[in-house]
């Protein structure tokens, strides 16, 4: 089993994701109910939805990681899976998005590219 498919099998029972068809057309997706949060879009790299505001707030930390990519100008991260607690930091980060998701909508985002990184 890939990392991928398992955090994919952990995301999957938590009770504020949906499996839902990613609006890039590939992979497979998880949504809450105001909008997509993941795309795993192959065996090891997820893009997963922040806000503006969480991407701030976390950026210095994001830009640390090894396993984290940030495209400018984008509200979406790329996680790269290469070992299991790769998934650890994914759980925590989707934790971080369906919090400011669910907080409302952030000033400023707007302004901000809602296509996924995958591009």
């Amino acid at each position: 089993m890939t990392l991928a498919s398992r955090a994919m099998t952990r995301l999957a029972v938590w009770p504020d994701l949906a499996e839902t068809r990613p609006s890039c057309g590939t992979g497979r997706a998880l949504g809450a109910a105001r909008c997509e949060i993941l795309h795993f879009h192959s065996d090891q790299d997820v893009d997963l939805h922040l806000t503006d505001r969480a991407i701030r707030r976390y950026e210095d930390h994001l830009k640390d990681t090894t396993a984290v990519r940030m495209v400018p100008g984008s509200r979406w991260v790329t996680i790269h899976l290469e070992v299991d607690s790769d998934i650890d930091l994914l759980l925590t980060l989707v934790s971080v998005a369906l919090q400011a998701h669910m907080n409302g909508h952030v000033t400023g985002d707007d302004t901000l590219s809602t296509a996924c990184n995958d591009r």
